[in-house]
């Protein structure tokens, strides 16, 4: 079950030199590796030991594998030998190689590296087997440590490793790579725009190349020289071609990595080249230009030199851009800043990030084909108000991404299909229901829904008030999610029902008996009847006359009203403290009981006799309850059952625990100023978790 989110105000990007520590003994990477070298111990990580759990979660082990340290591997091992290249990552055997194709783009810019792969750290004096590295996650950085024991079979590295065999930061940033998913089979399979998202905190964008734009090889150009990370990969049509090498050399539904675009002077024409590497760190594409081609030798030198071009079989090949065209089908870029695509002035972006949950019978209402529960996932607010420079529209990228799927493999899930849709918004600030997506067409979507970590479109749209749904393809899929802005011009972004307004009458006075009117005599006597000599109602009366009634109701279903629910009744009614319900308290109850059982049967569409809990958010708001996201999906967690259904005794008991609370709240905030820092979200939450 995903993490409900209470916070839904938009949020800064975090400041980049900031990295939480995610150590479960709260520890930080110098404390840890200080400790170690006073005890005078190697560091063993308990967080993600030298065991087979740590490494495949559906299988055993296929061979015996021996954990051991590089030490143990090698005489002289080094963390990086000569600098970090990309021919220090070649693939071992575990599919991951959209990860590797991302490492080998992270290699080509200097200042990222750095930050991914913090380099104060080495195997000379001071080591204590202990190594660290961060990463990007859902808007904020995390310092993953590790210790340095690595998988080897035949005292050689199993996954990740170098060319040079002594040099062993890629199989160390592999390990904490894996860590961070929680087991290295968690890498099997999987986009290059997610590790590299992870790799820098940019947004990613991906392009189908035969419908690529016209200005597709500048687009390139300017990424590579931004420092922006590429990769590119050649689709299948079914399982049997996963892997499969094509006449050219090439590998089918394999990542590689675009690490240079440049041209060259050929037999009196221009020629655009692009340079791609393959992450096994051999096999290479064998068409025109590839590394011993006819081509090269019309080719100086010096031009050569230039171009760092090499006969090896290293895996890094050119190939003339239109070849390119032909053999590839997708390429995803990694902004390092959002506007890397945009014209050569540099742009300062505005990016919000909103967290959310989609919780299934609450919030996770599905794409718009299901119109009966669209409307009641998370609703952003997106306010254009200034024209891009020289434009008539506002630039904007959306981005919106699922939360920890690759972690929870072990469990079964997989990546959903995920997308989002763009609507122009009407005046009001409220949760837009059903009869508006009913009635109004939207103004933009994201190109497809599909079955990635993010999906990210860039858009133009006139200035206005906007409302962005994020949602999964189906109805009653639950997952965390992750909601990014960024704007050329300043935008304002917030959660509709992100806030909470309670709107309850003042309990009526009592009528004194002689105004009463005929019904509210044949009430007094059936209140007699009920109540007996001492005139007042007990917890167990109530809990009597409840049922018998409610099981005369035509078209309610419902369990049994308990006794615990009877004595929160008379503590919301209960005036005079003696723990009993008199006349007027009762009446009063009475009457809310009758609107109460009125708004059950109006939500019950369907007339079954229970309310879908998608209606809740609207029932309650009948009832004088506007709750925002966070504890509607408590309510419905609560309250309803695996089939998305509430029935009435679960709206009761709803119902009564939230006005008691906000009737305590209201009395104590009256009472006590200092009370009023906390505020009636969060005490509506404690007080329904006592």
């Amino acid at each position: 079950m995903p993490y409900t989110y209470r916070d839904s105000h938009p949020q800064a990007p975090p400041v980049p030199q900031s990295a939480r520590s995610t150590h479960s003994t709260g520890q930080t990477y110098k404390e840890l590796k200080l400790e170690c070298q006073q005890k005078g111990a190697l560091f063993e990580d308990c967080d993600f030991p030298a065991k087979d759990s740590s490494l495949f979660f559906s299988e055993k082990p296929p061979i015996p594998f021996v954990w051991k340290r590089p030490g143990e591997i090698v005489k002289d091992p080094q963390f990086i030998l000569g600098g970090a290249t990309r021919t220090d990552i070649c693939q071992g055997d575990l599919g991951d190689c959209w990860l590797l194709a991302a490492i080998a783009s992270l290699t080509l810019n200097e200042k990222t590296l750095a930050r991914v792969v913090p380099q104060d750290q080495d195997f000379g004096p001071g080591y204590a087997g202990i190594f660290h590295f961060q990463f990007w996650q859902h808007s904020e950085w995390l310092d993953v440590v590790i210790d340095d024991r690595l998988p080897t079979f035949k005292d050689r590295l199993v996954f990740l490793h170098s060319a040079d065999h002594n040099e062993f930061w890629s199989a160390l940033l592999e390990k904490a790579y894996a860590k961070l998913n929680g087991s290295y089979e968690a890498l099997k399979g999987g986009s290059t725009i997610e590790a590299m998202e992870d790799f820098t905190g940019g947004v990613g964008e991906m392009y189908e190349v035969k419908k690529a734009p016209e200005n597709f090889p500048e687009i390139l150009e300017k990424a590579l020289k931004r420092g922006s990370m590429v990769g590119c990969s050649i689709e299948i049509s079914s399982a049997a071609e996963s892997e499969a090498r094509t006449p050219y050399g090439l590998i089918k539904g394999h990542a590689y990595s675009v690490t240079g675009i440049d041209e060259v002077n050929y037999q009196g024409r221009k020629v655009k080249l692009i340079r791609v590497r393959n992450p096994w760190g051999q096999v290479e594409w064998n068409g025109s230009w590839s590394d011993n081609s006819p081509e090269w030798r019309s080719i100086s030198p010096s031009e050569q030199r230039r171009l760092h071009h090499t006969a090896l079989d290293d895996g890094e090949f050119w190939m003339e851009f239109d070849d390119f065209l032909s053999h590839f089908d997708k390429v995803e870029i990694c902004n390092l800043t959002p506007d890397v695509l945009e014209e050569n002035a540099t742009h300062k972006w505005e990016v919000t990030v909103h967290q959310g949950s989609w919780v299934r019978g609450a919030t996770a209402g599905g794409c718009r084909n299901f119109i009966e529960t669209f409307w009641t996932n998370p609703q952003i607010k997106l306010q254009l108000t200034e024209k891009d420079d020289g434009q008539d529209e506002c630039t904007f990228i959306a981005a919106l991404m699922q939360k920890g799927r690759r972690k929870l493999k072990k469990l079964g899930a997989e990546m959903l299909t995920i997308g989002y849709t763009i609507y122009e918004s009407p005046s009001n600030d409220e949760h837009l229901t059903k009869d508006f997506f009913r009635y109004h067409a939207s103004k933009a979507r994201s190109k497809t829904y599909i079955n990635l970590r993010e999906v990210s479109d860039r858009f133009k749209l006139p200035p206005g008030n906007y409302i962005i749904v994020p949602t999964t393809f189906e109805p009653h899929q639950e997952a965390d999610f992750c909601l990014r802005i960024f704007s050329e011009k300043k935008a304002v972004t917030k959660e509709m029902d992100g806030n909470v307004d309670i709107d309850l009458p003042e309990l009526p006075k009592p009528t004194p008996p002689p105004e009463e009117t005929e019904e509210e005599k044949q009430f007094r006597t059936l209140f007699k009847q009920i109540a007996g000599e001492d005139m007042e109602i007990s917890a167990e009366e109530l809990e009597y006359v409840l049922n018998a009634v409610l099981e005369k109701t035509k078209n309610i279903k419902f369990k049994k009203i308990a006794l615990l629910s009877c004595r929160n009744i008379i503590s919301l009614m209960d005036s005079s403290g003696n723990g009993k319900l008199e006349f007027n308290e009762f009446k009063v109850f009475w009457d809310k009981l009758k609107k109460w059982i009125g708004i059950f049967l109006h939500f019950d569409s369907d007339k079954s006799g229970t309310m879908s809990s998608y209606e809740l958010r609207l029932a309650l708001k009948a009832a004088g309850f506007q709750l925002n996201n966070y504890l509607l999906q408590l309510m419905v967690l609560r309250y309803s059952d695996d089939q998305y259904q509430i029935e009435f005794d679960d709206f009761l008991n709803c119902l009564i625990r939230l006005e008691n609370a906000c009737r305590v709240f209201q009395a104590l905030s009256t009472k006590n100023r200092d009370f009023i820092n906390l505020n009636i979200s969060e005490f509506i939450n404690l007080t329904m978790n006592i």
